[in-house]
This record gives structure tokens, C-alpha cells and sequence, in this order.
């Protein structure tokens, strides 16, 4: 029997527990989940496979006329409500279990799925069709009393479910009259009863979420939007190891039928050290916590030498990119690609990236383990690396995949790398070091303003020697390289604005790469724009456009990648890390002080 499946679109809800993550749509389907993590197989995969074949595990409503679907303040849990045409309802509720247990934060890989009437003698059907190894493998079914086993080749999930099992094998409708849970998770015996599991796993995930929601320092304005986007970035950590993933999907195009999918469910340095730094001025730090564990292994392992952009989450280096030719894709706009071939990159910035995500270790007194002069030490042959590189090509933090340039932007990270250092080494009492660093920032920084300001342009190019303008600049004044009231820097401001916007929103730059010029606005650079604007001065224009782009979040109060600069359609993969950092850090820079209310 065929699912009611419309086309896919990013309103999408995002449940997870920090090991691994579910996106529910706006009719309550789970279309995309990876287990047993963020970059595993998809045994929910019709995001990327909305045909007949697709794997989904939907709510169907008889008569189906609406929905609509919010979350629980404060948490990551999400309720959709879903009512026929007669005015008949049920609530669906999702989350992923997180919460303290035995001294340890207990979040295991289980999916809880709650129906609860709304009113009347609605009818509904269950669809449950997992599938394995990317949709090729159909699962053998078994059953039991209270439970149902989907057996792959490499993996088993089990459903506990108080449910009717025979109407769920069957996709039979069925009057639901008393609520309803489903808990998937291991191949394992459920320990207690169904329904008092659900609702103490609910009940303790909530307390979980609203108490870390608490303990944020937000900013008096846009508070809900703030919460919304931490908690989104706190679940893209993949705890066990501290990687934190860009984004939860693969190839969502970042424009339509552009050919620019990518996988996304990696732990790129870069996005790592934006996500830390957001959630740090909010004063969550157990994120960067968390995440230097796993930092300081790939430090570590390089013994100096060269570091990739990105590393699996289990720091596998290799992350060979292929093309899953049986998969249609997002709408139908392959191709799905599995894999990242960026992790061959050089891409010199990524070493300033390290040191900017570890420096606050070494400031902050509130942390249970403060970095020291050992770690001071492992850094500081990443600071050697940064200099060594910083006038050789590379491929840039934008990955172009066929050109290699001196850029602007990797340059000035190597910059940073040595501002930091010296500070970390004034802090730890290290005269002779701090000098050291210091002089090398120095020189770095002479060189950037000089080889990287275009007469021609008057603005700050995006390479040593070049014309080409670039959004990346404007992270100049954000790193503290330049004084953002600099004339060269208000100029390149200007230039940019003429050059990369179309009203509110920014593109990344203006020439053309390997697939041609970008169509639409990436959603960090036009961020990247409104903290230029405020620190220049314009912050009433900064609003406005920080406000836009509150209007393109979806209903759920989320982002991907890109923004249709005309539809205002969202693009790209979802949620992107660096746009709810962009939300997170805007609204810090422009709200209004908390002593003007109280």
C-alpha cells in the first residue's frame, strides 16, 4: 500500500541526543535518520528518496486536512498535531532520550514516538518501513507480542509499541481511542513497561532540556530564537567522541538542480570552532568542553605536520566520496553523494581554526579541566604550521575543488593562530613565547593588508594579488584583525554590499567556480554582514536585515544553508551549523542590554 508522500521541503523538525539525530516533517514523518550515528546509514532515508521505495515512518490521518507542529519550550522535543476533515486530531510527540542517570548523561540510541487523541474517533495508519544500506537492503520482519524486529545485514532495530502490532505489519486504519508509544531502539529487551518508560523518558528529557536551557546567558532580545538555535547546535555534538557535525543531512542541493550536494555529517574544524564560539557567549562552555577532547587527538596525531579540513567523527581521516546512483535525491536533484572529498584539501585556514577553538581553555576559570602548558605546547606546533603556510595556495575555506589560490581568508586565520598563541603565552607567563607569536601576527597581518587591498576595488580581495571580492573578508574585523571603523574596511563593506547582495541577503563571492556563479545567498555570509554593519555602526540597517532573515527560519524556528534570494526558498543542508551560529551571534551583537528592563 502507498504512503501519502508529498514533496520534500526543509520544514522540517530535528529531534536528537547528542548520538544521533531524526528529522520529522511537517506531517509527522521521520524522513531522514542515520544510526548508529550522525555519518551512519540511513535507515529512514526519504529525504533524499520520496519515490514508492523511500523509508519513512509516518502517522497517517484518514481524511488528512492539516497539521501543524511546534516544540515543548525550551526543549528538543517536537509535537505535531494532525486533524482530519471533520475536525478530529492526534498529537504526535518525538524526542530522542537525554537526561542524567547514574551520575553520567544518558542518551541512548532510542527514538520515542508518542499518539495522543485531540478529539473525536480519528483513524489512522502506521507506515514503518525501515531499510538499510542506503535503501538497498529490505529488512526481514519479526514479531512478537508487544514488539517488532527489522533484521538488516549490518544492523537490527527493534519497535516497542503498545500499538496493535498486526494493524502496523498490515498499514491498516484503525480508530485510535487511548494513547499510543512507540520506542525504537536497539535489538534489545525493553526493561520496563512500554507506556511508563515513555512517559518517565519524556517526562526526565524535558527536566534535561529546560534545565541546560536555563543556564544559558541570553541576550534580552530575541530569546526564543536564540534557544532554539543552541539547542540545535548542542545537538549536532556527537558526544561520544566531542566531534560536532556541520549539518545532519547529505546532498539537499544548495540550489535547484545545481549539482552542489555535498555531505555534510562531518566534523569540519572550521564550522567546529564557530559553533564553539557561539555557544560561548552564551556561556555554554561544556560544548567546548566536550569538543576539545576531540580536537586535541587530532592535534595531537599530526605531530606538526599537515591537518585536514575535516575528519569523520571518529577522526577517520579517509572519507572517500562516492555517488549513490540508486538514490533519486533531494526532489529528485541528484546526486546523492556519500563521502567528502574536501578531507584531500589544503585548506590553510584550518589551523588558525584550531587555535581560535581552543584559546578560551585557556582564560576561563570556569572550566573542570583548563588547558595548560602542555596543551600551550601541542598548539604551538599548529602555530608553526599556520605560518609556515600562510603565503602558499590552497583551496580556501570555500573548498573550491579546481583552483588554488593565496587566500585572503586562510591568511588571515594564520594571523590569528599567532595573535592567539601570543596571548595564551602572556597568560601562562611566557614572556619570550608571547613575544615570539606576537612578531610572527605581526608580520602576517603587514602582509594582509598590504597584498590582499585592491586599489582597483578599493576593498580587501579574497586573494594575495587578486581583484575577486569575497564575504570572507568581512570576518577581518570579527577575528579582531582590523578596526572595523578602518577605512579600508567600511570601503570593503561598501564593495561587498554592491558586489555579493541582492537587498538583505549576501552570496559568498563573485566569480565563478566549478559549477558556475552561486544563485543563491549563503545564510553565514549575510550573518557575517549584519555583525560588519553593527561593529561599523550601522546597526539600525543591521537589524532590518537580521530581521529578514528571522522571517526566513521555518516554522520551527530553524535554518539550512541558503536562502533563494527571490522565493525565499531554503537550500542546502539542514540544520547548518553555521547559520543558527549566525542567528546565535547576531542577536548577541544587536539586542538591546538586559539593565534596560530591569
Amino acid at each position: 500500500m502507498k504512503a501519502n508522500t508529498s514533496v520534500p521541503n526543509l520544514n522540517l523538525g530535528v529531534i536528537g541526543n547528542c548520538a544521533y539525530s531524526a528529522l520529522v516533517d511537517e506531517r509527522g514523518s521521520i524522513i531522514w535518520c542515520c544510526l548508529p550515528r550522525f555519518d551512519g546509514d540511513p535507515v529512514f532515508n526519504s529525504l533524499l528518496d520520496p519515490t514508492e521505495k523511500g523509508a519513512l515512518w509516518a502517522f497517517e490521518l484518514e481524511d488528512f486536512a492539516r497539521s501543524e507542529h511546534h516544540y515543548e519550550p525550551n526543549t528538543a522535543i517536537l509535537h505535531t498535531r494532525l486533524y482530519d476533515r471533520q475536525g478530529q486530531g492526534i498529537e504526535i510527540t518525538d524526542f530522542a532520550p537525554r537526561f542524567w542517570s547514574r551520575g553520567r548523561t544518558f542518551r541512548p540510541l532510542t527514538l520515542i514516538r508518542r499518539v495522543k487523541v485531540l478529539g473525536g474517533t480519528p483513524r489512522m495508519r502506521v507506515v514503518l518501513r525501515p531499510r538499510f544500506d542506503w535503501g538497498r537492503d529490505e529488512p526481514r520482519v519479526t514479531r512478537g507480542s508487544t514488539h517488532i524486529r527489522y533484521v538488516g545485514a549490518a544492523q537490527t532495530i527493534r519497535v516497542n509499541t503498545d500499538a496493535p502490532i498486526d494493524y502496523i505489519l498490515s498499514e491498516t486504519f484503525f480508530v485510535v481511542d487511548r494513547p499510543l508509544n512507540f520506542i525504537m531502539g536497539p535489538d534489545e529487551t525493553l526493561t520496563g513497561g512500554i507506556e511508563d518508560t515513555a512517559r518517565s523518558f519524556e517526562q526526565d528529557t524535558a527536566n534535561y532540556w529546560r534545565n541546560w536551557s536555563r543556564a544559558l546567558a541570553l541576550p534580552l532580545e530575541w530569546q526564543d530564537a536564540v534557544i532554539r538555535a543552541a539547542i540545535t547546535l548542542k545537538m549536532s555534538l556527537f558526544e561520544d567522541t566531542g566531534a560536532i557535525v556541520a549539518a545532519m543531512t547529505t546532498s539537499v542541493p544548495e540550489s535547484a538542480h545545481s549539482g552542489r550536494n555535498w555531505d555534510y555529517r562531518y566534523c569540519w574544524l572550521r564550522d567546529a570552532f564557530f559553533v564553539v564560539r557561539a555557544l560561548n557567549s552564551i556561556s555554554e562552555v561544556a560544548t567546548m568542553e566536550e569538543y576539545l577532547r576531540w580536537l586535541n587527538n587530532v592535534v595531537v596525531r599530526s605531530r606538526g605536520g599537515h591537518i585536514q579540513p575535516l575528519y569523520g567523527v571518529g577522526q577517520e581521516e579517509t572519507l572517500p566520496e562516492s555517488i549513490l546512483e540508486h538514490l533519486p535525491g533531494y526532489r529528485g536533484m541528484g546526486p546523492v553523494r556519500v563521502g567528502n572529498q574536501a578531507a584531500e584539501h589544503f585548506q590553510h585556514d584550518v589551523y588558525g581554526n584550531i587555535i581560535l577553538g581552543a584559546a578560551q581553555a585557556f582564560h576561563d576559570h570556569r572550566l573542570l579541566k583548563r588547558a595548560g602548558r602542555t596543551e600551550f605546547a601541542s598548539l604551538e606546533a599548529v602555530g608553526e604550521q599556520a605560518y609556515k603556510v600562510y603565503t602558499q595556495p590552497d583551496a580556501g575555506m570555500w573548498e573550491l575543488r579546481t583552483r588554488s589560490r593565496i587566500h585572503t581568508s586562510s591568511a588571515l586565520m594564520s594571523w590569528a593562530a599567532c595573535d592567539r598563541l601570543a596571548k595564551i603565552a602572556a597568560t601562562l607567563a611566557l614572556k619570550d613565547r608571547s613575544a615570539y607569536w606576537a612578531e610572527r601576527a605581526t608580520e602576517i597581518r603587514e602582509r594582509i593588508l598590504k597584498e590582499s587591498w585592491s586599489e582597483e576595488r578599493q576593498a580587501f580581495a579574497e586573494s594575495f594579488g587578486g581583484r575577486d571580492l569575497d564575504a570572507s573578508a568581512l570576518l577581518m574585523a570579527e577575528v579582531n584583525m582590523i578596526d572595523p571603523k578602518d577605512p579600508r574596511f567600511v570601503k570593503t563593506v561598501d564593495a561587498l554590499e554592491k558586489s555579493l547582495c541582492n537587498g538583505p541577503y549576501m552570496r559568498r563571492y563573485e566569480a565563478a567556480d566549478d559549477f558556475g556563479k552561486p544563485e543563491v545567498a549563503f545564510n553565514i555570509c549575510t550573518f557575517w554582514r549584519i555583525d560588519a554593519l553593527a561593529r561599523i555602526g550601522r546597526k539600525q540597517q543591521a537589524r532590518e536585515i537580521f530581521e529578514v532573515m528571522l522571517k526566513c527560519r521555518n516554522p520551527l524556528g530553524l535554518l539550512s544553508e541558503d536562502t533563494h534570494e527571490t522565493t525565499g526558498e531554503m537550500w542546502g543542508n539542514f540544520p547548518q551549523t553555521y547559520s543558527m551560529v549566525g542567528l546565535i551571534n547576531a542577536a548577541v551583537r544587536l539586542s538591546a542590554p538586559w539593565d534596560t528592563v530591569i
